[in-house]
């Protein structure tokens, strides 16, 4: 029997018979951090846009350009030997199919795509932005597993239901799991519960431990650009060691 694809490896990883145990994906930022996460054990990884766009001199919020981040993702993957999926932010300006086409020649499993429209500053139309994910699973053609990230919290909406309405026209337009990033844990068993897709949560420090956001409705957990503020820190610790007399 001919082994499973990528993405159907990375896609049966979502399943949790336990809620303790939801999947874990650090997010990484460049072939280092990727292979020590691998080495650690961890079945699959996810980027980080901001921890990359960091390596690569920019600011997050879309102002990579396309073609440095989708060079910089395919030297992730090719890195290691455990699937990655890639956030690529709202797919700087590229059509849909494009953003597909590139993120399999760099042997993605997967992506992030967010719902902010980064060059107005504010949310893009639910249907818009679902139309356009349409666009991307059809030529993805069942090769990519998208997370659809909802970022009406990040926008200040604090209400379940702006996100639930956006996560379920995402999913009918493909999605395979949605990402309200910001959520309020105490909402997250509302949105996962009226959802009928996997549900991606944030991991903040001081916030519930991966097990608990499970136990909550979370059927992933990632990191953002939490992990590269982390190693920053300790690498801004080792220079001010070494810049002693």
């Amino acid at each position: 029997m001919p082994s499973p694809a990528p993405a159907e490896t990375f896609r049966a990883l979502h399943d949790r018979p336990d809620r303790s145990e939801p999947l874990v994906l650090p997010n990484v930022w460049d072939a280092v951090s990727a292979r020590a996460f691998a080495a650690a054990g961890f079945p699959a990884l996810a980027t980080s846009s901001s921890a990359v766009a960091a390596v690569l001199g920019h600011e997050d919020g879309g102002h990579t350009p396309a073609d440095e981040m989708f060079a910089a993702v395919t030297r992730i993957i090719r890195s290691v030997d455990v699937p990655v999926t890639v956030d690529i932010e709202s797919g700087y300006g590229l059509p849909a199919a494009e953003v597909a086409e590139r993120l399999l020649a760099a042997g993605a499993v997967g992506c992030n795509l967010e719902d902010t429209d980064h060059s107005a500053k504010k949310l893009r139309d639910a249907r818009e932005q679902a139309a356009f994910l349409a666009d991307f699973t059809a030529a993805a053609g069942g090769r990519l597993v998208l997370n659809a990230r909802i970022d009406t919290f990040l926008h200040g909406d604090r209400d379940a239901a702006a996100a639930v309405e956006r996560a379920r026209l995402y999913a009918e337009a493909g999605a395979e799991v949605v990402y309200p990033i910001l959520a309020p844990a105490g909402l997250l068993s509302e949105i996962a519960g009226a959802v009928a897709v996997p549900l991606n949560a944030l991991y903040l420090p001081g916030g519930p431990a991966p097990a608990e956001l499970g136990r909550l409705g979370a059927a992933r957990v990632t990191f953002g650009g939490g992990l590269h503020d982390r190693a920053t820190a300790a690498l801004t610790d080792i220079a001010r060691s070494v810049a002693q007399p």
